[in-house]
């Protein structure tokens, strides 16, 4: 049956790393599992364990102690897209980007901090903090340059194969990890395959649910479910039961389901005009499963995503 540290920051080394710091402290840097805003606070042991961080190459590797898979690999960032991309050639909706490791806790693995660059000019700093049974993202986007820049979205992809049992060495497979996975509809906890669930798009398979206020037009060219999702949130659990992994982000465009055995909060840009600066956030929960499990992460959420509630 499926059941559902320390203060930042050392800033960093170098002059960039503090200039870094510096930009995205107007939003944060640091948040903690902390009490729900009942005021019921969570048992340390359901927080789950300190986790470590470590970004190579286009990859975000998270380390905890007896995680599945030995780690969880992030695809960050898979890519920056346009506006009106539900019904386009990819190609045509990626905005090329650059992304480079400013400084990072090498020795203890507590935090990364990159900085992407977008062929539009647009930069984006990345805050990235490891936690107790949580990875923390603090994110600034600014555009320097005279021009509107058309980032809509960006795709932080979260590989899951090896964590759900269901990875490359284990099956040919590429949907067997669905099943694992789960989002919120009509007010509960739901596996996939949920209701309404399409089969038809530019691109197959897949399944995307569009957040609250988001142009349908404006979001992965995979089959488009006609439910809104009652939160934010997307998780699996691993192929033992043991775990629990879920992530989200404010502002959100979508949640989805890939073909590279992935998932998808993908945090929402909106443009940027000349000038401006906006901050995102976002969290990958990384936690013991169990009976409470469910109702522990969405307290966790609650508390550090009051917004995104609909029901829950």
């Amino acid at each position: 049956m499926f059941y559902a540290g320390s203060n930042f920051m050392r800033c960093g080394r170098g002059v960039r790393a503090v200039a870094l710091c510096a930009a995205v402290m107007i939003c944060g840097c640091k948040t903690t599992a902390g009490p729900s805003p009942a005021g019921t606070s969570i048992d340390e042991a359901d927080l789950g364990p300190q986790l470590r961080v470590a970004w190579q190459k286009g990859i975000l590797t998270i380390r905890g102690a007896d995680i599945p898979g030995r780690a969880v690999e992030v695809w960050y960032l898979e890519a920056f897209c346009r506006a009106g991309s539900t019904d386009r050639e990819w190609n045509d909706t990626v905005i090329k980007h650059e992304t480079v490791e400013v400084d990072a806790d090498d020795e203890r693995g507590r935090w990364v901090m990159l900085r992407s660059t977008l062929a539009d000019g647009v930069v984006v700093d990345h805050v990235i903090t490891a936690e107790r049974g949580e990875v923390d993202f603090r994110v600034t986007a600014r555009n320097p340059t005279d021009k509107v820049s058309q980032a809509d979205w960006a795709q932080p992809c979260i590989r899951v194969g090896d964590f759900t049992g269901t990875g490359e060495s284990q099956t040919d497979d590429k949907y067997a990890y669905v099943p694992h996975c789960f989002i919120w509809q009509q007010g509960q906890m739901r596996y996939m395959p949920t209701p309404g669930w399409a089969t038809e798009a530019r691109y197959t398979p897949g399944q995307v649910w569009v957040a609250p206020g988001v142009d349908r037009n404006d979001v992965n060219p995979r089959p488009l479910n006609p439910h809104v999702p009652d939160c934010g949130l997307i998780g699996c659990v691993s192929a033992d039961k043991r775990w629990l992994l879920a992530t989200a982000w404010e502002p959100y465009q979508e949640l989805f389901v890939g073909v590279i055995r992935c998932l998808h909060s993908d945090f929402r840009i909106g443009g940027i005009a000349p000038g401006q600066t906006k901050v995102i956030r976002g969290k990958i929960y990384l936690m013991p499963n169990s009976p409470v499990a469910p109702a522990t992460l969405i307290q966790r959420y609650r508390h550090d995503f009051p917004e995104h509630l609909r029901s829950q």
